[in-house]
């Protein structure tokens, strides 16, 4: 089989086995299993937790001990075996428990898949900063799967609008909990995935320890010491940030669509009845930015490239803010779903080129693993933090409701400071032949 065509599939499964449960994910806990915000609110946390010290240390494993492509398959099976666990569960706090388990075998893998990408690419002679895009787009458009066949198969209803009896069949198969569905989908193909990977060309760690190593270097550690530099250090700080901003949308984005149906106009509105599908544009632009990003970066250079995507960010929570399922308000949701695409591709993607072009051979991988640290580990855990203490304090209405427009306009406030603050201490001179020699 063909490379590309290899890692394209390895893309599409990737985001596949996380999108097919991830944005729907609240409403199975408190809507389905009727858990309350003490008993569920906790789960959200699995994932910044698993990324702050899984992506670094699987990210030293591959470089050090084992092939990546092996521990990559590994990692997606044993996630698969966790997500059969997870839809059997009916206790809040044991589905903490097993979905936190569960990340800490997935997380690392979004950096291990880049890593494996990048490494296969170069060493058949790829342009991977104009080849790599084409393949991730594919990861977008399994997400995008993934949330689409949640939406029509998460239960019982869904099937008889299809003409579709659930009979006990059925219900044998996949227990009493049809929307359970998305543990079991998602479960299934990372089991696939696994498999698939250990059929990949081999990735074997560099091993290039001199007899004088330290222990700090035997051990992987050495990647940590990026933070001596100015430039990597505010890097990893800035993505720590930009993190942040990527878990605010993902926690409140179809909530907040959904708080429309709390106003008798809206209700019955598409925003409502269809808030997963609206929020899936946001995936559905990110094809069209992915496929731009070479351009842009041969163009605008990294530095520049990561600033129109927090300038994204803060036009995303902006027009956020003036949205309503209605008129131009339904206009400016529908925009701040197609301008995600930008927000969060131009930073992710050139940011992990970032890292591949300015880190050494030797710790690469741990490399790639610590900024999926920042964003998805500390970034998501404090974008969590901050944003549920300051709208509980300051944006909570006296009927106990949530004042949106308010909320999107501070978060806007957060990613326009973000942006100017990165403008002016990132220093970082555009110099396209470096990028040309990511390939080599």
């Amino acid at each position: 089989m063909n490379l590309k065509l290899r890692l394209t599939i390895v893309s599409f499964l990737q985001f596949f086995v996380w999108g097919a449960w991830l944005t729907t994910l609240g409403t199975y806990g408190f809507a389905y299993k009727q858990w309350s915000g003490a008993e569920f609110g906790a789960v959200f946390s699995t994932l910044g937790i698993a990324s702050i010290f899984m992506p670094a240390l699987m990210g030293i494993v591959a470089d050090k001990w084992i092939n990546a492509e092996k521990l990559y398959g590994a990692l997606h099976i044993l996630y698969g075996v966790t997500l059969f666990l997870l839809a059997k569960t009916d206790d809040p706090t044991t589905f903490f428990w097993i979905l936190l388990i569960g990340m800490c075998f997935y997380m690392p893998t979004l950096s291990l898949s880049n890593s494996i990408s990048y490494k296969l690419l170069k060493d058949s002679h790829y342009d991977v900063v104009k080849v790599f895009p084409p393949i991730r787009v594919w990861g977008t458009i399994g997400f995008i799967a993934a949330m689409w066949t949640t939406n029509i198969f998460s239960d019982e209803q869904s099937f008889s609008d299809l003409g579709i009896s659930v009979g006990n069949s059925f219900a044998n198969i996949f227990g009493n909990s049809l929307n359970a569905n998305q543990f079991y989908l998602a479960g299934i193909f990372a089991i696939i995935l696994g498999i698939f990977a250990f059929f990949l060309p081999k990735c074997p760690p560099p091993k290039l320890i001199s007899q004088n190593a330290t222990i700090t270097q035997k051990l992987g550690l050495d990647a940590f010491s990026l933070f001596k530099q100015r430039k990597m250090a505010l890097f990893f700080i800035f993505s720590m940030f930009l993190g942040a901003a990527l878990q605010l949308t993902n926690m409140y984005g179809d909530t907040f669509l959904k708080d429309f149906g709390s106003v008798e106009a809206f209700k019955d509105s598409a925003v409502v009845q269809y808030s997963t599908m609206i929020i899936s544009i946001s995936q559905i632009s990110e094809t069209l930015f992915i496929l731009a990003i070479p351009f842009f970066l041969y163009k605008f250079g990294i530095k520049k490239v990561m600033l129109i995507s927090m300038f994204a960010w803060v036009l995303r929570f902006g027009f956020f803010s003036a949205g309503a399922p209605e008129g131009f308000g339904l206009l400016l949701i529908i925009l701040s779903n197609i301008i995600y695409g930008m927000a969060f591709d131009f930073f992710n993607i050139s940011g992990s080129l970032f890292v591949e072009s300015t880190t050494d051979s030797k710790i690469r991988s741990s490399a790639q693993g610590l900024f999926m640290m920042m964003t998805n580990g500390f970034g998501a855990i404090l974008g969590s933090a901050v944003s549920g203490w300051a709208i509980s304090s300051f944006f909570t209405t006296q009927d106990g409701g949530k004042a949106w427009h308010e909320i999107w306009l501070g978060f806007a406030i957060y990613a326009l400071v973000v942006a100017i603050l990165f403008a002016i201490l990132f220093k970082h001179k555009h110099n396209p032949e470096v990028l040309a020699d990511v390939k080599h």
